[in-house]
């Protein structure tokens, strides 16, 4: 019985094999940018003028390096609230669902991931990868300052938290009092844990001045993706 199985068995595997080789031949491994860090962050902190400021601030970045036709959004999320006597319900505004398909390249034009799945998985993203709009790699841990600190408000899978603690800086309008969760860029830490790899759910800020954003390991930069 386990010679009849062995061929069949193979048979699956070389299936499998070929099905995810067809799909990553489906992406190119090179393309116009459609992500980066931010080479500067508002300097206000954690307040970047809400998500409409943070938009409008990749959309210049990315202008100014030429890739200006493109709709560029933050990767932020807003926590949503819950209905009062007077007032609805507002629904949480996910950082996934903000930036479109896919697949996004760097501005070197390397494929950092296909899709919003492997976004939030096995991605491309490091030190080495992660770079601002003018194709510059951003300092991360043994850098002076070390800037690995990205701002994003997510959890690991690119959606919003519970609205009972400030993860976003109030809804990215503070400079002031709060928090902000924060990724890794260069998907390292000063421990050894999973967590401290993940380039969008590390730990949060201090606080949102920019002091504490520093003080933290950051310098208020956050991720851009072009939407479409």
């Amino acid at each position: 019985m386990r010679l009849r199985r062995q061929p069949v068995l193979l048979l699956s595997i070389a299936a499998a094999a070929a099905a995810l080789l067809g799909a990553c031949a489906g992406v190119p491994t090179s393309g116009p940018m459609g992500f980066f860090v931010t080479s500067v962050g508002s300097g206000r902190g954690g307040d970047l003028g809400g998500l409409s400021g943070a938009d409008a601030h990749c959309q210049n970045l990315a202008a100014a390096a030429g890739a200006g036709a493109r709709t560029w959004r933050a990767y932020l999320s807003v926590p949503g609230a819950a209905a009062t006597p007077t007032a609805a319900a507002v629904p949480s505004i996910n950082a996934r669902d903000r930036i479109g398909q896919g697949p996004w390249y760097n501005a070197k034009g390397e494929l950092v991931a296909r899709d919003l799945a492997d976004l939030h998985g096995a991605n491309r993203l490091d030190k080495t990868t992660a770079l601002d709009e003018r194709g510059r790699i951003v300092n991360g841990v043994g850098d002076q300052p070390n800037e690995h600190d990205v701002l994003t408000g997510s959890r690991e899978d690119g959606t919003a938290f519970s609205p009972r603690g400030d993860t976003t800086c109030k809804a990215w309008t503070s400079s002031g009092e709060g928090s902000a969760v924060v990724g890794h860029h260069d998907r390292r830490g000063l421990v050894v844990e999973n967590w401290a790899k993940s380039w969008n759910f590390a730990h949060p800020s201090a606080g949102c001045t920019q002091e504490a954003l520093v003080r933290t390991g950051g310098a208020g930069r956050f991720y851009c993706f072009a939407e479409k």
